[in-house]
């Protein structure tokens, strides 16, 4: 088998002496046997090439991982010292090797022109086009010669083409699966940050019940941690996970560390979370004979201090472990160390440690001083707190956000009235944001001492400031009930309830309860207490007899609730519509004719977080227990689904067909305004240049073409566009603005601050269009109570 240097032009059709960079030499383990394409009249020629120059910022990011850089010193955490890499960790290693026949090696001259065509002439062309001419060569064209062409796709870094070949290839009847092949297609979607799809053939190799090779882990893993969203962090750690409990691969220590690194990048209230894969990779580290980083230890300490119960002995245990090796506690150890003990209010240890940060010589960190300023405030002496935060401003160490914060919080507590009040005075005038912690303190202040008239000033002064939530109006709330003004209450109620980015939840509903009931308005309480009876809310028992007695004055008996089959209203169907179209999913559940909405929203996204707080409290009767018993809305997940119901049998059968996402053939009936407000603020957002773009969850361009009809009608004109998988539907110039004028009634206030937009439309709505999805679903729960 002869072999001979590869071609080096970069598009074109190939040449009959072709040869393809297919085995790319990685360093990773050991190498898999070579996987050889049969073909029985030909003679197989393997062509195998060196490593390629890097094409992109992340593949240079994966060939250069060979190379540990060396960072500058004293930068902090992760960085000051090279990270060691053992020889042994530098052996080279092949992907399994892709065996592909040589064009002049094909005895019929028309099946070399034919592939030699489709080589120069498929890159050229977008998603559609492409796979009608693959189409058309169904009657000839065989699995060796698709996999020649997805190569030579590969080869020119075509790579969004080479995979298109491949998902054509893998739906013919003729396809038997390539793992070699498969390999290297995810290794190059990978190296060029195609991590969705790359995710798809990695996904389809393990449904094979093959194990996914060494090189495709590593490149995988990179690939997510190059993406700057914490979801894609969750998907490196499955990936990394999958690679050492499934592959039973040793991953490279560079791999260990990246992912380390990336595990406590974010601040300490967020990171927190990932202590248990931390210690996993640290773990692995170890029992590789791996030379530990010294930050490797510092990442550890740091995560355990920010724990809500602190663990001692492992913190003793890393810091015995970082001497035997030689490390010397740096300042971020010993701030972190500050931390743990100061929350377990020791103060012998944490001055000790403070003195030994002194004695360092460093640049004292104004973490240190809001450590020490917590530990006076937990062992009862705040005004020790407040000396130790002017002290920090005596050494010329600015106050920032989290001091601010945490001095007025001890000031509040202490229900030190002007110190607090100085202290918030000059937190707004240094022009710092995140003011909201520091209002709430005071508000809190307030209300404990029944100081009324402040607490309504600083609830304004807020909203002047500050985005407004829920637990600030709650706050204002209480008040208002407390001095009796149910008038006022019943407006700020209102405007809660009204007001989608705010909501009402079971505590605003009894707190307005028991405001209705101090003033003897029964039949307003009783309309409460039927919301709530609605919501499943939590009802007081002193509220509940209260309400009890008065409707028995008037002659009215108070109902209990009734287990009567639950329905979803007009908005929550609304709602639920524009979610689907932005691609929330509906599963099936083990009991037959029973399904369960999966709600997820992107934890990197502003939007996506505070429609979360909105669809959560919106749908709370339709949650299980668990996602009803939250405190605040912090502790909402990003991901929650209902209770399995039978209700959302007719949304599952109309947008899921075998499991796969679908227009609904009535969908153009069902396109109400909150229909298109929910679809945009779920899949949708705002371009600089003020274009809105609406993504379509699955369908075909026949349901796509109902859409912009259905619009059309609304004076809506916009192009489509298809993009993989989705359509995308725009809206520019004068119809962005039309569109925007009929959705802005139902889009959450504040909402279009969280997406990207540069100019602000008009807010002038039209009328509502006719939709009749309601007389659909209701005839479909007709069928089901049948």
């Amino acid at each position: 088998m002869a072999t001979a240097p590869p071609c080096t032009c970069a598009c074109g059709a190939p040449s009959p002496s072709l040869r393809c960079p297919l085995a790319l030499p990685l360093p990773f383990a050991s190498p898999h046997p070579a996987v050889r394409l049969a073909a029985p009249p030909l003679l197989a020629r393997r062509l195998a090439v060196s490593r390629p120059r890097a094409a992109s910022a992340l593949e240079a990011l994966v060939l250069e991982s060979d190379d540990e850089e060396t960072e500058e010193a004293g930068a902090g955490l992760f960085q000051g010292e090279e990270w060691a890499a053992t020889a042994d960790e530098r052996d080279a290693v092949r992907s399994p090797e892709l065996e592909v026949f040589e064009l002049e090696e094909l005895p019929e001259q028309w099946r070399r022109s034919r592939i030699a065509w489709l080589c120069k002439e498929l890159p050229a062309y977008k998603h559609s086009t492409f796979t009608r001419i693959l189409n058309a060569q169904r009657k000839w064209i065989t699995q060796d010669d698709a996999t020649y062409v997805a190569v030579h796709c590969l080869r020119i870094r075509h790579n969004d083409a080479a995979f298109r070949v491949y998902s054509w290839m893998v739906r013919q009847h003729w396809y038997r699966f390539n793992f070699a092949l498969a390999t290297r297609v995810a290794d190059c979607l990978a190296r060029e940050g195609k991590v969705e799809k790359c995710r798809e053939v990695f996904d389809a190799m393990i449904k094979q019940g093959r194990v996914p090779a060494e090189s495709t882990f590593h490149i995988l893993v990179v690939a997510y941690l190059s993406v700057a969203r914490r979801r894609c962090l969750e998907e490196a750690c499955t990936i990394y996970n999958q690679m050492i409990q499934m592959g039973g691969y040793k991953p490279r220590l560079s791999l260990h560390n990246s992912l380390f690194r990336a595990l406590v990048s974010k601040t300490g209230g967020t990171a927190k979370h990932n202590l248990r894969q931390a210690e996993f990779v640290y773990h692995n580290i170890v029992t590789s004979n791996l030379a530990v980083h010294k930050d490797i230890y510092a990442g550890l300490i740091w995560l355990h201090s920010y724990q809500d119960v602190i663990d001692r002995d492992r913190i003793k245990a890393l810091r015995d472990e970082m001497k035997r090796a030689g490390f010397e506690e740096s300042t971020d150890v010993l701030v972190s160390l500050m931390r743990a003990f100061s929350k377990e209010g020791d103060i012998e240890e944490t001055e000790a440690t403070w003195h030994w940060l002194l004695q360092s010589g460093c640049e004292l960190p104004a973490q240190a001083y809001i450590c020490r300023m917590e530990l006076y405030a937990r062992t009862g002496e705040p005004m020790k707190s407040l000396e130790m935060f002017k002290e920090m401003k005596n050494q010329n160490i600015p106050p920032n956000v989290a001091s601010y914060h945490k001095i007025i919080e001890i000031m509040a507590k202490a229900r030190e009235i002007e110190i607090a009040e100085k202290l918030m005075d000059e937190f707004v005038e240094s022009d710092m944001k995140h003011l909201m912690p520091a209002f709430l303190d005071l508000m809190y202040l307030y209300l404990d001492l029944d100081m009324h008239e402040k607490l309504e000033q600083i609830f304004t002064k807020c909203l002047g400031r500050c985005c407004p939530n829920r637990i600030l109006y709650t706050i204002y709330l209480e008040s208002l009930v407390r001095i009796g003004n149910v008038s006022k209450a019943e407006e700020i109620f209102g405007e809660m309830h009204k007001n989608g980015m705010i909501g009402t939840n079971a505590k605003s509903c009894n707190i307005m309860l028991r405001g209705y009931l101090s003033a003897e308005d029964y039949q307003k309480a009783e309309s409460i207490y039927e919301l709530m009876c609605k919501k499943k809310y939590d009802i007081p028992v002193d509220s509940l007899e209260k309400l009890q007695s008065g409707l028995v004055s008037s002659k009215k008996v108070v109902k209990p609730p009734k287990p009567v089959s639950m329905k979803l209203d007009e908005e929550q169907r609304e709602i639920l519509i524009g979610l689907l179209l932005g691609g929330t999913q509906i599963e099936s559940h083990a009991q037959k004719g029973v399904y369960i909405v999966n709600f997820k929203f992107q934890e990197d996204s502003n939007a996506h977080s505070v429609l979360r707080v909105h669809i959560h409290e919106r749908f709370f009767e339709w949650l299980p227990s668990a996602c009803r018993s939250v405190n605040s809305e912090s502790e909402i997940p990003y991901r929650f689904s209902t209770i399995p119901h039978a209700h959302f049998g007719f949304f599952a059968d109309q947008f899921f067909q075998k499991g796969q996402p679908v227009l609904p053939k009535l969908v153009h009936r069902w396109l109400s305004p909150r229909v298109l407000a929910y679809w945009f603020m779920f899949g949708g957002f705002r371009l600089q240049s003020g274009d809105i773009v609406l993504k379509v969850s699955g369908g075909n361009i026949d349901g796509v073409e109902r859409i912009v009809k259905s619009l059309q009608t609304q004076s809506l004109t916009c192009k489509v566009k298809r993009k993989g998988r989705f359509f995308w539907i725009g809206f520019q110039g004068s119809n962005a603005v039309s569109f925007w004028k009929i959705v802005e009634p139902y889009v959450l206030d504040s909402f279009a601050s969280c997406t990207e937009e540069s100019h602000n439309v008009g807010s002038d709505g039209l009328q509502d269009s006719d939709t009749y999805y309601e007389d659909d679903t209701q005839r479909h729960d007709r069928e089901i109570e049948e």
